[in-house]
């Protein structure tokens, strides 16, 4: 597989990256589960666990940098961290309830 900077990757570097995330996620008791395919990159559907922020999820991505390492993707392309536990960190202040602020 070649990601969208010309990189070569492999699909079980992607899913190991993602499973680092997922159980960072777990520990703020989020729901994680990697989806893959075919012919699609691999993501991670995180989703808030409060019954009423159920629909404030989001499909995160994770994709080598032009220096070789790895960083996590918001859908539209836009970084979020190179580290699980610094991404899962802002997944959850970005994805929780107004309420919550």
């Amino acid at each position: 597989m070649v990601n969208a900077l010309n990189l070569p990757t492999s699909s079980a570097d992607m899913i190991s990256q993602l499973d680092a995330l997922a159980a960072e996620l777990t520990v703020y008791g989020w729901t994680a589960t990697i989806r893959t395919t075919p012919g699609r990159m691999s993501g991670l559907h995180a989703r808030n666990p409060e019954p009423e922020a159920r629909a404030l999820s989001e499909t995160i991505y994770a994709r080598p940098r032009a220096d070789g390492t790895w960083s996590y993707w918001w859908p539209w392309a836009e970084p979020i961290a190179d580290t699980a536990s610094a991404a899962a960190a802002i997944i959850v202040k970005v994805l929780r309830p107004a309420a919550a602020l």
